[in-house]
């Protein structure tokens, strides 16, 4: 695979913009026989292998991967969402090129696998691999869910009652959520 088509699939910017910044010097690739020291590559049409490939973009070492898979501990004050209302989005606290990397036919990046409210702090899955973020988060495959809970004020028993019933959601008229504590 060519340098540049490399450097675009890790989302470093348009194939242009890729192959200006090997043009420039900006690039270096650690070679197999010496993995310590990048060598400044500038040729945009250089073929690699991509798979175990390790390169620098302007100083930062970057591993190719195919997919990419992070887990991300969400802040308070953030919002899970491309286009936030009120709060930063946790888009916003990830390099770029995780932000931009290229998908056919989708939102470019990696995306979250779930959601935590703007207020709620805790490990959040992300990845750009739609089949991934399907099997982890369709009803259908009934992927079990753990959430730990530290509530500001004690709850009562009856509190504790209730959510041990279900948790019923927008007028459902059976609760979707059961707990266990």
């Amino acid at each position: 695979m060519q340098l540049q088509d490399i450097l675009y699939s890790q989302g470093f910017g348009t194939r242009r913009v890729c192959a200006g910044l090997i043009q420039q010097g900006f690039v270096q690739v650690y070679e197999q026989n010496n993995p310590l020291v990048p060598v400044k590559c500038a040729q945009v049409a250089t073929e690699f292998v991509a798979d175990g490939l390790r390169f620098q973009v302007q100083g930062v070492d970057w591993p190719y991967a195919e997919k990419a898979y992070l887990m991300l501990h969400k802040p308070a004050a953030t919002e899970c969402s491309q286009k936030p209302s009120t709060y930063p989005s946790i888009y916003t606290l990830l390099p770029a090129p995780l932000r931009q990397r290229p998908q056919k036919g989708a939102v470019q990046g990696v995306q979250a696998i779930g959601r935590l409210d703007q207020d709620t702090t805790g490990l959040l899955l992300l990845t750009d691999d739609g089949k991934f973020i399907h099997r982890m988060s369709s009803p259908r495959h009934h992927v079990p869910k753990v959430y730990e809970v530290t509530v500001k004020h004690p709850l009562t028993d009856k509190q504790v009652s209730q959510l041990l019933s279900g948790v019923v959601l927008d007028d459902d008229p059976k609760p979707r959520l059961r707990g266990s504590i």
